[in-house]
């Protein structure tokens, strides 16, 4: 009989299999994606990237690099409607216009 935080950990780590499917998005990315209550791709589709940078933040108590917005916007982005740009599947495509 599978426990039911055996069942946790197994849904966990689905879900952070399935976010690094996102480009730029590693193991480190994908916690903060969970730690946020993000399981899956597709919950990323119409999400605020500057909301989930911010949340973020708060969650951790501390700045994080702004980086982690681009790699969101990008996150955002791969989680909409397809065929995606190439171009637009690397987080640095996803800085702040200067």
């Amino acid at each position: 009989m599978v426990q039911t935080s055996d069942r946790t950990d197994i849904a966990q780590a689905e879900a952070l299999r399935d976010l690094r499917r996102i480009p730029g998005v590693g193991a480190s990315i994908a916690r903060d994606l969970w730690d946020l209550g993000v399981r899956s791709v597709a919950q990323l589709d119409g999400a605020d990237p500057q909301a989930l940078y911010d949340d973020l933040c708060a969650l951790r108590g501390a700045h994080i690099d702004r980086c982690m917005l681009y790699t969101l916007r990008c996150a955002v982005y791969f989680a909409g409607p397809e065929p995606h740009d190439p171009a637009l599947l690397k987080w640095w495509a996803w800085k702040d216009a200067r």
